[in-house]
This record gives C-alpha cells, structure tokens and sequence, in this order.
C-alpha cells in the first residue's frame, strides 16, 4: 500500500493544521497539502495526506473516512498517480504530421 493519501470533500475552510490534526495520532506525517485553486486561491475542496510509513497511512484511511474534519465528512483513499498532461491537446483542424497535402 501507498503512503500517499487523498482527502476529498474537504471542507473549503479547512486548512493544513486542521489535516495534520486529524491524521497525526496515526503516525508520522511527511506532508500535508491542502490543493488550492491557481486562480481564486481558494481550497478546491480535496488534499494529501503522507505518512512516513504505509501501516500508518492504512490505520489513518480506516479511522478517518466518513468522519468529520473542519464539520464535514471527508472521503479518504489511497491516492494513485495519475499521468503528467504533455502539454496541450490538439483536436480536430489541420496536423501536418498527418499527410495531409494541399
């Protein structure tokens, strides 16, 4: 099991401290991160929790899901990497790799 944990349905008040709050009586934390929103900096209602160990972040997952941090339920599961976006799409229109001649 990953020691990386994601949180959702976080409550947009809560902060970091409040996170580490609720997950540090399962073990040693490495990192907390509350995700924010580049534009408006406000929370986007969801963040990651890491734990130094894996057993650690295994107890915090049964303990912590559907209770509440900052008075909302949270959700938490093993997070799972998802894959880096090479840059921007390109849909439909002209691609000159494509063979298409005029």
């Amino acid at each position: 099991m990953s020691n990386k944990l994601f949180v959702g349905n976080l409550a947009f008040t809560a902060t970091e401290a409040d996170l580490e709050e609720a997950f540090a009586p399962y073990g040693e934390l490495e990192e907390v991160k509350v995700i924010m929103d580049r534009e408006t900096g406000r929370s986007r209602g969801f963040a990651f929790v890491t734990f130094t160990q894996a057993d650690d972040a295994q107890a915090a997952l049964e303990a912590v899901d559907g209770n509440p941090v900052s008075g909302r339920n949270v959700r938490v599961s093993v997070a799972t990497e998802r894959p880096r976006n090479n840059g921007p799409r390109r849909e439909g229109g002209f691609n000159r790799n494509s063979g298409n001649r005029y």
